[in-house]
């Protein structure tokens, strides 16, 4: 079969499948297979560890033995993750003479998962000084993984090494004080490198160089702000996640907060009620939810009834609908996920409940949460910020010609 390739000039890669477990049976066979794929013609031979088991100081001694046995000879490794060794089973095959790895971005791949690409090309190029993909083609690391994640619709590991949302995030106070004085202290790459940015995540561990931090991203300098004022911040922060509150994944809510906190909150309507209502007709009919919405906008009265498949569906379209005269821009936010978590499960039907809604504007996106024992007043408060995130954060949220102002 390879010398009828090589005929046709086609060059020839010799997958030797279960090469590791043959070798460790019997090594001179295995050998003697490779010898006779590279006498017909074979480019190159990769090593396979199909099953995923062999650890990787196996893989470096036995490819390592390979290339002292067929000098000349192009050699590469194909590890699978079953054992967990993927990656370390590919660097120590590079590392002990190997110039081709095979994987697959993200790490997918049949049972575990294959040898993750998108951890091995930086390693290989930040770490070990091997030319796999070039510099500037390494910043579009994390997009491409993100990229491969939608066309195969999964979603992202968000702890993914290099490329995750939490791989260069800092949470602790001393922590974030640190990586700001010397990020080598805390993150082993540039996260520029792989296309990647520092995020500074706000929770109860959260210091005063968080908060700073996460006010000059909101456009706040240092010189507008207190001692004083950082502290009711952490305070009311402290405050909130006692109460169930957690605003890592949810900046669009810290940011009202902090608003609130420095007595800078305008807002933009006020509610006078809702309510909502789920009907079902008939075993075999779908459940019907409308939602009833009373506000209060510029000082007029504004009373609309949204339907939705959901009940908090059912209340985005009453908003929507309230709203949508006076703030034309909230038209343009999508709601693109929707996450419940119970916090007291012993407490089972009654239980606190926090809610994450995750919008888009097709430019930004910010994530809003809410907490209550009541799941629709969860959602109705994560929902409400996420439109008031909407509204102060868009330059062009302005009211339209119907008078109502900030």
């Amino acid at each position: 079969t390879v010398g009828f390739l090589r005929q046709h000039g086609r060059r020839v890669v010799f997958d030797a499948e279960h090469f590791f477990d043959g070798y460790k049976d019997d090594a001179a066979f295995a050998l003697k297979m490779l010898r006779t794929a590279v006498d017909a013609g074979a480019d190159l031979v990769a090593l396979c560890d199909t099953n995923g088991g062999t650890l990787p100081f196996e893989v470096f001694s036995i490819v390592q033995d390979v290339c002292a046995r067929l000098p000349g000879v192009a050699v590469g490794v194909h590890c699978h993750n079953d054992g967990g060794m993927g990656v370390a089973d590919s660097l120590e095959g590079v590392r002990a003479g190997a110039v081709q790895v095979q994987g697959c971005m993200n790490g997918y791949g049949e049972r575990s998962g294959n040898a993750n690409l998108t951890t091995i090309i930086p390693a290989l190029e930040l770490k070990m000084g091997c030319r796999c993909i070039g510099e500037g083609r390494l910043r579009n690391l994390r997009e491409t993984s993100l990229c491969v994640d939608d066309l195969v619709n999964q979603r992202p590991d968000i702890r993914a090494p290099y490329v995750g949302e939490a791989s260069f995030s800092h949470k602790a106070g001393a922590h974030v004080s640190g990586v700001q004085k010397n990020p080598a202290s805390f993150e082993h790459v540039p996260p520029e490198a792989v296309g990647n940015e520092r995020r500074i995540v706000i929770s109860e561990l959260s210091g005063g160089a968080n908060i700073l931090h996460r006010l000059k991203q909101m456009g706040v300098g240092e010189a507008d702000v207190s001692r004083e004022d950082v502290k009711r911040v952490l305070a009311e922060l402290k405050k909130r996640e006692g109460e169930g509150y957690s605003f890592e994944s949810a900046d669009g809510s810290f940011e009202i907060l902090v608003k609130k906190a420095l007595m800078r909150h305008k807002p933009f309507f006020q509610l006078d009620s809702f309510r909502v209502i789920v009907e079902k007709r008939g075993a075999d009919q779908p459940c019907i939810s409308e939602a009833t919405v009373k506000l209060q906008v510029d000082g007029q009265s504004e009373h609309t009834v949204g339907e939705g498949s959901g009940p908090v569906d059912a209340l985005d379209q009453a908003l929507r609908a309230a709203l949508g005269r006076f703030y034309p821009a909230i038209n343009d936010v999508a709601l693109t996920d929707f996450r419940v978590r119970i916090l007291d499960p012993n407490e089972a039907t009654g239980a606190t409940t926090r809610v994450l809604i995750e919008s888009s504007d097709g430019v930004r996106q910010w994530g809003t949460v809410g907490v209550s024992p009541n799941i629709i007043e969860a959602s109705w408060e994560a929902l409400l910020d996420s439109v008031e995130y909407k509204l102060f954060a868009d330059e062009s949220a302005r009211p339209a010609d119907s008078g109502a102002q900030n």
